[in-house]
């Protein structure tokens, strides 16, 4: 996993719990915390961060994953906002995963390893996303789905009916958007 990965994990946990609390996950994790974002490192030093912010929280991992998935959204969009400036909503950017985002994810960190979807049959309110990934990381996805629909000011209900943690061969989003709700008290 390239060192990214952990580095926007990182600061998300610095943010939302400071930076003491960092140093007590790595501790936990029995994790380095030495990441450069082109460095590669074992999936398995992610998976312990995720059980030991699942336990100092008392939440469960695939809790954790999407939380790290949403709240790092925001910081991606900052990071690399060429991605973000042609699609108009989520749809759209979600669409350009494989064939724009993922190709330029691997010539920014040569060797990453990025899952891959397909999209069959979607209608015009729903898009349905098939995912694929050794890691099984779905939860992930899903709070980036949720941190990408939050970017374009919608509300996404996402179903996930099929999914590798219950057997399945391939994770399976159903997505349907919505303009968000405003706020209480802003009409």
């Amino acid at each position: 996993m390239k060192g990214i990965v952990f580095n926007l994990l990182a600061d998300l946990v610095r943010r939302d719990f400071g930076d003491d609390a960092w140093d007590d996950l790595l501790d936990a994790a029995n994790a380095s915390g030495s990441y450069t974002s082109l460095g590669t490192y074992e999936d398995e030093e992610m998976y312990r961060l995720v059980a030991a912010a699942s336990a100092a929280l008392q939440r469960t991992p695939g809790d954790i994953l999407r939380w790290y998935g949403r709240g790092a959204m925001p910081m991606l969009a900052q990071k690399y906002p060429h991605f973000f400036a042609a699609p108009e909503s989520t749809r759209p950017f979600l669409l350009t995963l494989n064939h724009i985002i993922h190709p330029e994810v691997r010539k920014l960190y040569p060797g990453a390893e990025v899952p891959e979807f397909a999209y069959p049959d979607s209608g015009a309110d729903t898009l349905v996303m098939e995912y694929r990934s050794a890691r099984q990381l779905c939860m992930l996805a899903e709070g980036f789905i949720a941190g990408a629909a939050d970017h374009f000011g919608e509300d996404v209900a996402i179903e996930q009916p099929e999914c590798m943690h219950r057997g399945d061969d391939r994770c399976v989003f159903r997505l349907t958007f919505a303009p968000a709700a405003a706020p209480a008290g802003a009409r």
